[in-house]
């Protein structure tokens, strides 16, 4: 089984910055980490590969210093790697990045199986993985919990609010992995050590992929931001208790609350 898995480089989204003129995040100088909803995606990935054999790629859009993420996603049993990097992808939102993701995914053919995470934690849209799809013409699910490959069908579970549902699919296919669904394993130093002794991750331009430079990065974007959401500044009272009695406690921050307004049931 040939298995592709999506990952996504994302800042950290306690410190997130907008471009006033661009509307989009300012990644330059804050640390980033992969999503943790696409490390279920490569965990689903390896189980896959364990049981049925196979390789596992993973696949990348993201600037340069998402080698990182990469190296660590191979530390935990990933096959190889494709960063996916140029300047000229930069700004893109869903329509353009997975417009870039497939003609990536083209490359790589044969495959059997794409997984991807549901959503990301820097923009939690979870439009990637049906995107993707729509541009590879094949089918795709949400939601999945579980899975088993035979003959040729995948077969799958997902969960919904109320309801477990089965599904069998025609490979190839891409499966978007439900969160919280597989704990990721640990990283193991003797496969990380792989990147430093063989070529496991490839990079990739806009050389390798020759895309219309209007149909990719911001120039290929038609969502626009019209105007960016502020982080409001709470000023800090720093009133404290001083007090031991717990009803005493109790009873001064209710009366604090209904001096600041809040209504109390």
């Amino acid at each position: 089984m040939k298995i592709i898995v999506s990952v996504k480089w994302v800042p950290n989204t306690q410190i997130v910055n907008i471009d006033p003129r661009t509307g989009t995040l300012i990644r330059e100088g804050i640390p980033s980490i992969i999503n943790p909803h696409d490390l279920n995606a490569v965990e689903l990935a390896l189980q896959l590969k364990e049981k049925y054999g196979g390789t596992v790629t993973a696949v990348s859009m993201a600037p340069m210093s998402a080698k990182a993420g990469l190296e660590f996603i191979i530390g935990m049993g990933v096959d190889k790697a494709i960063l996916i990097s140029d300047r000229v992808f930069a700004g893109a939102d869903t329509l353009a990045t997975s417009y870039t993701l497939s003609r990536a995914i083209e490359r790589l053919k044969p495959y059997d199986v794409l997984i991807f995470g549901q959503e990301t934690i820097d923009s939690s849209t979870a439009h990637i993985g049906a995107q993707t799809a729509s541009w590879l013409k094949i089918p795709y699910i949400y939601y999945v919990t579980d899975v088993e490959y035979v003959d040729g069908v995948v077969r799958v579970t997902r969960r919904l609010e109320k309801r477990i549902e089965v599904y069998e699919l025609p490979i190839p296919c891409l499966l978007v992995v439900a969160m919280k669904s597989y704990e990721p394993r640990p990283v193991k130093l003797s496969y990380k050590l792989r990147t430093k002794m063989e070529n496991c991750i490839e990079i990739w331009t806009n050389n390798e992929l020759g895309l219309i430079r209007e149909c990719i990065g911001l120039k290929g974007s038609p969502t626009r931001v019209e105007k960016s959401i502020a982080t409001p500044s709470v000023p800090r009272k720093k009133q404290k208790f001083d007090g031991q009695d717990v009803n005493t406690a109790v009873k001064w921050l209710v009366d604090k609350l209904i001096e600041e307004g809040v209504k109390i049931a």
